[in-house]
């Protein structure tokens, strides 16, 4: 299938995330075969087939991701109008917060120095899993407590700010080991490595909550809004392009809705029945 190809070169010449080209052309890939057309024979309604018959098996988040492949598809390597394809809008879940108890529980529940120091760099960083597993020893300024994401999502650079006891820990850590990237030498874990870990300290705390490395993300954004700090710091920190993407995190923190002083409270009213006086 040539057009897959043109659309896989495309993908890469736009600077997309290889998740997002692998993504991309796996979507694209079923959808033509299911058509039983030749690449250029495709049109809208084999989309709208296509695209409803996922709905019985697959989330509305992987079918928006689906559609966004086809949208590609059609549009730039088609050239063909898919305006007349309209989708359900994305669902909108509040993410899960870990509270600092619970982060805390995480950490010291770790079997190794190893596991200990990457759940607690997800956490002190708000780095993507990807990022944490990518990151090099050199991007790390254990002077200063600071680090350098490379090519994080969108293919930009940010600095993050790091605890300078973690620093400490990890710098000691790599003292007798000639590693090129944090926590291995030659090339860079897997991130499933990192989600087993994960699931392995979940079942070992007994915490309820559905905890992915990205949840150490959301925790780490909502704790810093807990305790003041600018929501426009949080976005440089988390290397959100828009603040509306930032802004969700207004929305989840529950500690500072409990300061909230209730304004039936300040009027000084009592809202018991009083007493009847018997006749």
């Amino acid at each position: 299938m040539e057009t897959l190809n043109q659309l896989k070169n495309e993908l890469r010449l736009r600077g997309f995330s290889p998740l997002t080209v692998r993504n991309y052309c796996f979507f694209v890939d079923k959808f033509l075969k299911s058509s039983n057309k030749s690449d250029l024979d495709v049109n809208i309604d084999d989309a709208k087939t296509y695209l409803s018959g996922l709905f019985e098996t697959k989330s509305k988040n992987t079918i928006m991701l689906a559609a966004a492949a086809l949208k590609f598809y059609f549009v730039e390597i088609l050239k063909k109008d898919f305006a007349q394809v309209k989708m359900p809008k994305k669902e909108k879940k509040l993410p899960e917060v870990l509270s600092k108890d619970e982060i805390r529980l995480l950490i010291n529940s770790t079997d190794t120095e190893k596991s200990r120091l990457m759940i607690s760099l997800l956490y002190s960083s708000g780095l993507r899993v990807s990022e944490l597993v990518n990151m090099k020893v050199q991007e790390i300024n254990f002077k200063e407590f600071t680090g350098w994401v490379r090519r994080g999502k969108g293919s930009k650079d940010r600095m993050i700010v790091l605890s300078e006891g973690l620093v400490k820990d990890i710098e000691s850590y790599l003292k007798d080991r000639n590693y090129t990237y944090l926590f291995s030498k030659d090339k860079p874990l897997t991130t499933r490595n990192i989600q087993k870990i994960i699931m392995g300290l979940r079942k070992r705390t007994g915490i309820q909550k559905k905890i992915t490395p990205h949840t150490f993300r959301h925790s780490f954004a909502t704790h810093l809004l807990e305790q003041g700090t600018d929501i426009r710091i949080i976005q440089a920190m988390l290397g959100h392009s828009s603040l509306n993407t930032t802004q969700i995190y207004t929305h989840i923190s529950g500690e500072q809705l409990k300061k909230v002083k209730n304004p039936l409270d300040l009027l000084q009213v009592h809202t018991s029945m009083p007493q009847q006086i018997p006749d």
